[in-house]
């Protein structure tokens, strides 16, 4: 039975029909000149690659194609080919064999052709990238960052993974134990690159909840107490989800169409003449921070595998992990939301697989330079987390020396300061990411990763309080997990289809689970790389037609009065937004007479002048400002012409709500066109809560940055 169930693991996941490739080879296509094609390459050096060849030869190049993937090599193209030596194949049968699968370590051991093809898929299409006609993709670029994703997705559409070994500069490994030979690496060819391959890259396909069953059935140190703690608080379900068949089905259907703006007259950027493509596919990630099981050796005094559930909910309780306005049980019924444990692990999800290279963006904060991408002043996220809805923050700036967990530092955070990192107290350091080990690599599932961290995580009064003092500014793409799961948001990449994402209306599919669109709504997100725009992380969401959005906020962490912030670039491309805001969303109330998008700071009634030497001047004009329910823009975020609050009266927040807000409550924000012109357009690019004890403290003021 145990062999017949992975032999099943490889049919499924070897079936699948490979994007973007013809089904007919173009034989006129091919390339005549006298360098090399990828096969010619390997078949002059047939004595190392005579197995890849023949195994390439015999894999079609989809499901429904009569070409195969060795004629899709010989013709023109940008492919990036992992080839195994005969070598790495033999190893490879030998693990078969030792697995049961085939009854030989050879070819000839397999009984089953059926089985037989399904190897031959997962080895080749685990190891070409097709990088088709991607303006931005480059087939000799790996992430220089440990962990890393490579840009683009192989023919499994599966994303292959780098590792460096810090005491040897060459080496290079993907997914985490496939080394790449120093001497044959970057073989280039006309239609591509080769690097020759030391082990096959022949990732399993398991889920989140099949690496913590495996964790337990094996014992595997690490993780075998979160890994109990996960299934016993009821996520296995969750933990098992994938993807979307009926979205997929759909797109495949040709029933998600694209969006060809320019032919409705709405250009997303100027000089745009390409669509806004839909999404292809729409899958379900999760991402775990999780204690060691080392942590609980030396809390708890056990074993890891002996440490039970009622064990680890005593130590939450005895050492208050948690915040005296939680309610809950401590019954052993783990899978309840209102029990103390459930309550305490599910904070440390997130509903969103976030690879390791893409814990935080660094794009264009005040002082970084995309070049050279050497850390300045801080970045973070704002998260809420599965489970009960609480505020999750990740932070990381050049003198943390790593990325945190709800880490609160003093900054220098005056009108004339650095906003670096001065000092951070011992208690509010946070919980420290592991995302550069070895060890990331072996905790990673197709829908999932677990990072260690080095700390417990915990919704404490202590964190809650933290967060209220922090102004919680959240990127607008933040608010959907989808975007970061699907690879959407802030790709690094200038190709049309992935600089203009365009999600469909509601009366075609619900994509985002955060945001409700009328049928009438146009959704376009600009993932705008390299455009130099004034934007946090540079990118941006628009929308035309007579939009109707509604979007799900995230928590506040006390109940307090807070502000609700909007921030615009003002051009004459937006449009005239009426803004609801309440926490039942049929009955949104407004928020005040309608904005009108296009005015920027020098609108006579705003109460806007640039900043100068005085600074005294500059606080008596925000001050001016903010009686207007505006203000400037923040220190921040800088483009070409350096920072943006002082470069243009055309960064300005909308101060949109200031009222009692509760955390246990879940807030919307609607917004909604007055305009009968189609093409203006909605625009955002981050929100903010901030309490009142920020922005109305009269000893320390809210700061510009």
């Amino acid at each position: 039975m145990k062999t017949n169930r992975k032999v099943y693991i490889l049919l499924v996941t070897a079936v699948l029909v490979v994007m973007g490739c013809s089904e007919v080879i173009d034989e006129s296509a091919r390339y005549v000149f006298k360098e090399e094609t990828l096969i010619s390459y390997m078949e002059k050096h047939a004595e190392t690659y005579s197995e890849y060849l023949d195994v390439l030869k015999n894999t079609p190049v989809s499901e429904v194609s009569s070409s195969t993937l060795y004629q899709l090599l010989t013709a023109r193209g940008n492919y990036t080919v992992f080839a195994p030596t005969n070598k790495a194949m033999h190893k490879y049968l030998c693990e078969l064999c030792e697995q049961q699968i085939i009854s030989d370590s050879t070819w000839e051991g397999f009984n089953d052709s059926i089985i037989l093809d399904s190897i031959r898929k997962v080895i080749a299409y685990s190891s070409i990238i097709d990088g088709g006609d991607y303006q931005s993709y480059e087939t000799y670029s790996f992430p220089t960052q440990n962990n890393g994703e490579l840009q683009l997705g192989n023919l499994r559409d599966r994303k292959l993974t780098v590792r460096y070994i810090d005491n040897e500069p060459d080496s290079l490994y993907i997914n985490y134990d496939c080394p790449i030979s120093i001497q044959n690496r970057n073989i280039p060819a006309i239609n591509g690159v080769l690097h020759q391959m030391e082990k096959v890259i022949a990732p399993k396909d398991i889920t989140m909840a099949d690496l913590m069953y495996e964790i337990l059935e094996k014992e595997k140190e690490g993780f075998i107490v979160a890994s109990r703690l996960a299934l016993a608080c009821g996520l296995r379900d969750t933990f098992n989800a994938i993807e979307d068949n009926k979205y997929r089905e759909l797109y495949m259907k040709g029933l998600i169409p694209d969006y060809d703006g320019q032919a409705a007259g709405w250009t997303f950027k100027s000089g745009n003449t390409s669509p806004a493509y839909a999404p292809t596919h729409r899958r379900y990630g999760f991402t775990v921070f999780a204690e060691t099981d080392d942590f609980w050796r030396r809390e708890l005094g056990k074993e890891p595998i002996d440490i039970t559930c009622q064990d680890v909910q005593q130590w939450v309780y005895d050492n208050k992990q948690f915040s005296r306005d939680d309610v809950f049980t401590t019954d052993n019924n783990w899978a309840s939301p209102y029990n103390l444990l459930n309550q305490w692990f599910t904070y440390h999800v997130l509903p969103m697989r976030i690879a390791a290279n893409r814990l935080v963006f660094h794009v264009n904060e005040y002082g970084y330079n995309q070049t050279l991408k050497q850390l300045t002043i801080p970045v973070y996220e704002f998260y809420a987390t599965m489970g009960k809805r609480r505020l999750l923050k990740i932070f990381e700036s050049k003198e943390s020396e790593g990325i945190f967990l709800n880490r609160f530092p003093t900054l220098d955070n005056g009108r004339r300061g650095t906003y670096h990192e001065i000092s951070c107290d011992a208690d509010k350091v946070g919980c420290h990411i592991d995302n550069y080990s070895e060890n990331v690599l072996t905790y990673q599932a197709l829908n999932g990763i677990i990072y260690a961290i080095d700390k417990p995580l915990s919704y404490t009064d202590e964190v809650r309080e933290n967060l209220a003092k922090s102004r919680i500014r959240f990127d607008a793409m933040s608010l959907f997990p989808e975007a970061m799961t699907n690879d959407l948001r802030k790709k690094v990449s200038v190709d049309p289809h992935d600089q203009f994402v365009h999600f469909p209306p509601n009366k075609t599919y619900r994509y985002l689970d955060n945001m409700d669109m009328n049928n009438e709504t146009q959704f376009v997100y600009l993932n705008a790389y390299q455009y130099n725009w004034c934007n946090n992380q540079e990118d941006e969401l628009k929308a035309v037609g007579h939009y109707e959005i509604t979007i799900k906020l995230p928590p506040v962490p006390r109940r307090g009065t807070y502000e609700l912030r909007y921030r615009v670039l003002p051009n004459g491309d937006r449009g005239i937004v009426q803004f609801y805001f309440g926490y039942d969303k049929e009955r949104l109330a407004p928020t005040g007479i309608p904005i009108d998008l296009r005015k920027s700071g020098t609108d006579p009634n705003f109460g806007y002048e640039p900043d100068t030497e005085d600074d005294f001047h500059n606080i008596e004009v925000d001050k001016h400002m903010r009686n207007n329910n505006r203000m400037r823009g923040e220190m921040s975020i800088q483009n070409s012409n350096g920072p943006c609050r002082t470069g243009s009266p055309s960064n300005l927040r909308h101060i949109l709500v200031r009222q009692t807000i509760d955390p246990d409550k879940t807030y919307y924000l609607r917004l909604k066109s007055v305009l009968d012109n189609q093409r203006t357009e909605m625009y955002m690019d981050y929100l903010e809560w901030c309490a009142k004890e920020i922005y109305d403290n009269p000893v320390e003021p809210e700061d510009i940055w």
